[in-house]
C-alpha cells in the first residue's frame, strides 16, 4: 500500500511561522544578540530618567546660584542686563525660591508668565516606577510646553528652589541621549553575541556537529573508521555524549559481527543439512530393520531410538530458521509432565552421570506448552545444571532438583543445583549466543535457544539465583491446568 500523503502547510500557516536560520550556529548567534540587546533595552528605562534628574538637577543649580545675585549685589539691585545674562546662562525663564513659607519670584524674562501653564516636575520625592515613565512623557509629550521644576536648595537656606523654562531644549537632550544609548547597546549586544557565539560553537556547536557527522558515517558505513569519535576525556555532557557513542558504536559492532557469525552458521548448516537429512534418513531405515529382529533388548530400546531420530531430523531443519533469529511457531497443547521431564533426565545423562534427581511432579500433572519446544527446554535446563553438578571445582556430591507450581495464571518450574554457580564474567550475557557461556568450550545456544523458546509461548526463563550454593533457574508458561486423575475402578 502506498504510503499517505503529507499533509500541506497552508499559505496563512507559512505566513504566520517566524523565518528562523536552519543551521544551530546561526540560530545561536541571532538569539544571542536579540537576547543581550533585550536586556540592554531593559536598562534603557533607567538610564533615560537618570539623565533627565541630572539635566534638571543641573538647571536648578544654575538658578539657584542666580537667586543669590542679589544678595550680594550693591544695594541688593541687579541690572536688567544682568538678569538676562543670569537666566539665559542657567537656560530658565523664571526662578523663584521658598524661604520660610514666602515664595520669592527672583527672576523673570519680560511675558515668561504668558501662555499655557507648565507641567510640575518635582525633584524632592519620585516613586521609582513614574521617574522611569517621566523621560518618554517628555519625548512623547506635545512641542512649545513648559516646564516648572522645584527642588531642595544647595546652596540657600529655604524650603525649595524652582525654575520655569521651556522643555523643548530637555526633549532634544533625551532624544540625542536615547540615540546614543540605543547604538551602545546595539555595538555591545553584536560584540557580545560575537564572543558568545565563537564561544559557544567552540566548546558546544563543533564538538555536536562532530559526533553528528559520526552518527551519520556510522549509519552508512558501520565499518567506517572516520564513523569513530575518539573521547576527549571532557567531563561535561558533551564528554559523556562522545563516550557513550563510542561504547554504543562498539556494541553494534559487536552485534553486527556476532549476527555475521549467527549468518554464516545458517549458510554453513544449509550446506549440510541435505547430507545430514539422508544420514538420518539411513538412520531411520536401519532402525526399522533393528525392530525386526526380534531382541527384546533391542525392542526395549527402539522407542527411545526413534525419538531421538525424530528429534534430530527436526532439527536440522529448525536448526536453519535459528540461524536466522527465527523459531518455529509454537503449537501449545496439554503436556503430561513427569514424562516429559523423565525423557529430557533420560537424555540430559541424569541416571549415567550418578547425579541425584529429585522432582516433586506428580503422575497427573500437566502444562500447556509445545511438545517439542518444552523437551528442548528442560534438555538443556537439565544438561547445564548436570555439567554444572559434575565440574571439577565440585566439593559435595550433585544435586540437581525440578519443582513444579502454580502461580496466578502461569506454571512455573524452578530447576537448581548444588553447582559451583555462575561465573560472574558470564551473568552479563548470560543468555546471549556465542558469550553467554560461562564454562570452558562451551558455546553459550543452550540458554538461549531455551529462553527463546519460552518466551515464544508467551513466558521466561530467568536466572533466580546464583552463588557458591548452587544456581536456580525459573521458566514460567502461561495457563494452568489442573491434575489429571485417574477413574477408580468399579467393583
Amino acid at each position: 500500500m502506498a504510503d499517505a500523503p503529507l499533509p500541506q502547510e497552508s499559505p496563512k500557516e507559512a505566513r504566520r511561522r517566524l523565518p528562523l536560520p536552519g543551521g544551530l550556529s546561526a540560530r545561536l548567534l541571532l538569539l544571542t544578540v536579540l537576547f543581550v540587546a533585550l536586556g540592554g533595552a531593559l536598562t534603557l528605562p533607567q538610564a533615560l530618567a537618570a539623565y533627565e534628574r541630572q539635566w534638571l538637577l543641573d538647571r536648578v543649580r544654575a538658578a539657584e546660584l542666580a537667586s543669590l545675585a542679589p544678595e550680594v549685589a550693591p544695594d541688593r539691585v541687579v541690572s536688567e542686563q544682568l538678569k538676562a545674562q543670569f537666566l539665559n546662562g542657567a537656560g530658565v525663564d523664571i526662578v523663584a525660591v521658598s524661604v520660610d513659607g514666602i515664595r520669592s519670584l527672583v527672576f523673570a524674562k519680560p511675558k515668561a508668565g504668558q501662555g499655557a501653564a507648565p507641567y510640575l516636575v518635582d525633584l524632592r520625592e519620585r516613586a521609582p516606577g513614574l521617574d522611569w515613565l517621566a523621560p518618554f512623557q517628555t519625548l512623547l509629550g506635545p512641542d512649545g510646553r513648559r516646564v516648572r521644576v522645584v527642588a531642595e536648595p544647595r546652596f540657600r537656606k529655604g524650603e525649595f528652589v524652582e525654575f520655569v523654562a521651556s522643555d523643548a531644549e530637555l526633549k532634544r537632550a533625551l532624544a540625542n541621549y536615547a540615540w546614543r544609548l540605543a547604538l551602545i547597546v546595539a555595538f555591545v549586544s553584536t560584540i557580545t553575541g560575537v564572543l558568545v557565539y565563537v564561544t559557544l560553537a567552540l566548546f558546544l556547536v563543533r564538538p555536536m556537529q562532530r559526533i553528528t557527522r559520526a552518527m551519520e558515517r556510522f549509519r552508512a558505513d558501520p565499518e567506517d573508521p572516520r564513523a569513530r569519535v575518539p573521547p576527549s576525556g571532557r567531563r561535561d555532557e558533551i564528554g559523556r555524549a562522545e563516550a557513550e557513542l563510542d561504547r554504543m558504536q562498539a556494541d553494534l559492532r559487536a552485534a553486527l559481527h556476532s549476527r555475521a557469525r549467527l549468518a554464516a552458521l545458517g549458510e554453513a548448516v544449509a550446506k549440510i543439512n541435505h547430507d545430514l537429512r539422508n544420514m538420518l534418513t539411513s538412520a531411520q531405515i536401519a532402525s526399522e530393520r533393528l525392530a525386526l529382529s526380534g531382541d527384546p533388548r533391542v525392542a526395549q530400546a527402539m522407542p527411545r531410538l526413534e525419538r531421538a531420530l525424530d528429534r534430530a531430523a527436526r532439527l536440522t531443519t529448525e536448526v536453519l530458521a535459528y540461524g536466522k533469529s527465527q523459531e518455529p511457531v509454537p503449537a501449545p497443547a496439554p503436556v503430561m509432565l513427569k514424562a516429559a521431564v523423565a525423557a529430557a533426565a533420560e537424555d540430559a545423562g541424569m541416571a549415567r552421570s550418578g547425579v541425584k534427581f529429585i522432582t516433586n511432579v506428580r503422575a497427573g500433572d500437566r502444562l500447556m506448552a509445545d511438545a517439542d519446544h518444552l523437551h528442548r527446554i528442560l534438555l538443556n535446563l537439565l544438561k547445564n545444571a548436570r555439567q554444572a553438578v559434575t565440574s571439577p571445582d565440585q566439593k559435595v556430591p550433585g544435586q540437581v532438583r525440578l519443582a513444579f507450581s502454580h502461580e496466578g495464571m502461569s506454571s512455573v518450574l524452578r530447576i537448581s543445583d548444588n553447582g559451583p554457580g555462575v561465573p560472574s564474567r558470564a551473568l552479563d550475557r548470560l543468555f546471549t549466543p556465542f558469550t553467554g557461556s560461562g564454562r570452558p568450550g562451551g558455546t553459550g545456544l543452550g540458554l538461549a535457544i531455551a529462553r527463546e523458546l519460552a518466551q515464544a509461548h508467551g513466558g521466561d526463563l530467568v536466572l533466580k539465583r546464583t552463588g557458591a550454593e548452587g544456581s536456580e533457574f525459573e521458566v514460567t508458561l502461561p495457563g494452568v491446568l489442573a491434575p489429571l486423575t485417574r477413574p477408580r475402578r468399579k467393583t
